[in-house]
């Protein structure tokens, strides 16, 4: 008897798993970028966009 089905089988349930965590990191990624706009709509700035002074420089 041939492994065929077994290896289809296993290559079928690796792109599954694969396709199913790509599919989580693009919805979860516009998850955050929404909420980023709704911080940045609500006027709460993140530090790194904030504009650096002499004096934040020095401490």
């Amino acid at each position: 008897m041939s492994h065929t089905f077994y290896i289809a089988m296993s290559y079928a349930v690796a792109a599954l798993v694969t396709l199913c965590l790509i599919g989580w990191v693009w919805l979860d990624g516009r998850a955050r970028q929404r909420e980023l706009a709704e911080l940045e709509a609500a006027g709460i700035r993140r530090r790194s966009a904030q504009p650096k002074t002499p004096e934040a420089s020095k401490a």
